[in-house]
């Protein structure tokens, strides 16, 4: 049985180096008890805004305004609805008048405290409001800090998709609480444990293995060292990334694997609640058939994600319209000159690039996802 004693003690500190800004992202437990301390150094007198959603509000707005007082800090909140129905342009524009309302300037500087929606949307507003103002990610969920808090991208959805409104824009810091997961539901660590898989299967394939190996106990939070670990080596993989294509030019678009097909089924479904990270790990399991349907991934490596994919408890796919999934491909960022960027593996650990996927090939992962969900669920 897989024990902590196999974890090496988490390191605290990543650093995320791009060209025009370094920033760290730091991983502590407690650390939202503590919050004056690592946000001391950045305060100079100004507003500072705490983004969050009601219940996050109700939960942790006392602590977080008794820590951050006491520490002399200058501080107001603004709350947006949980979900993705707050990342829109009429959302954000009531963000803008609150903060003119609120005397906020360009010196003011922005907490998002939430999941990735809080993220996406603070950082959006941050970059746009007076030209852009400083912000900070306080993640809350599993899937934002092994995702959405880390890397800069800042988005709103627009009718016809999800995120075409958006910029690169990176935080001051990122602050990761792993204390926060145990206030979860089980289905948001299952989202957020699609894309750690997602980081391995890119980049990492020890990484991937060791974490398939340990993907019950994870899930369960039957032991935070090697929960913690598994963060931090998640969001050194992204680091890493980002790092080296800021603005997701070149290997940053790696990070999309399982996204096209998952965001068309996320959009698809959207009146069901299906969470990101579900309709990823349902994405992953249509991009690996592909990769091994078109002779890139081995027979046996496509068994062993497909295996690991399987172990997450994901909701039932039920009925998928392929209208509904192309006519979201067709917004989406990756699809340009009349071509789709997909992402494929080469091998676990391995992806790459490819313009040779085509609307036909969609269905036929989407046909596989429909055969499949009888026998291996």
């Amino acid at each position: 049985m897989p024990c902590s004693k196999n974890w090496k003690k988490p390191m605290s500190t990543l650093e995320v180096r791009t060209p025009g800004h370094t920033y760290s992202i730091r991983i502590e437990k407690g650390l939202m008890s503590d919050l004056g301390r690592f946000l001391g150094p950045f305060n100079h007198g100004q507003k500072w805004v705490v983004f969050t959603h009601p219940g996050l509000y109700e939960q942790f707005g006392s602590e977080i305004l008794t820590a951050l007082e006491d520490s002399g800090f200058d501080i107001a909140f603004i709350t947006m609805p949980e979900g993705e129905a707050s990342k829109t342009i009429a959302n954000v524009n009531r963000i803008y008048d609150q903060l003119l309302k609120q005397n906020c300037n360009r010196s003011t500087t922005f907490i998002a405290f939430g999941g990735g929606v809080v993220g996406d949307v603070t950082g959006f507003v941050a970059s746009t409001f007076m030209r852009g103002v400083g912000y900070f990610q306080v993640p809350t969920t599993l899937l934002s800090m092994v995702d959405a808090s880390v890397g800069g991208k800042t988005s709103v959805n627009l009718a016809s998709g999800k995120n075409l409104v958006g910029t690169f824009y990176q935080p001051l810091g990122v602050l990761i609480d792993p204390d926060f997961l145990r206030t979860l539901p089980v289905r948001e660590i299952v989202s957020g444990m699609a894309e750690i898989l997602k980081c391995g299967a890119i980049r990492d394939k020890t990484f991937f293995r060791k974490t398939v190996k340990n993907l019950t106990h994870l899930i369960a939070l039957m032991d935070q060292a090697p929960l913690i670990e598994t963060i931090e080596a998640a969001c050194a993989i992204k680091a890493r990334i980002v790092s080296e294509d800021e603005k997701e030019s070149g290997l940053r678009r790696i990070l999309n694997f399982g996204h096209t097909i998952g965001h068309g089924i996320e959009t698809a479904l959207s009146k069901t609640g299906f969470r990101h990270g579900e309709a990823v790990a349902y994405g992953m399991l249509a991009a690996g058939y592909l990769s091994h349907r078109y002779g890139k991934l081995s027979s046996a490596e496509w068994n062993e994600l497909r295996e690991a994919l399987w172990q997450l408890p994901l909701p039932a796919l039920g009925r998928i319209d392929p209208d509904k999934v192309l006519a979201h491909i067709r917004h989406d960022k990756k699809y340009s000159h009349k071509q789709l960027n997909f992402v494929l593996l080469e091998e676990l650990g391995r992806a790459d690039i490819s313009a040779d996927i085509s609307h036909a090939h969609i269905i036929e992962a989407l046909n596989y996802l429909t055969r499949s969900i009888h026998k291996e669920t």
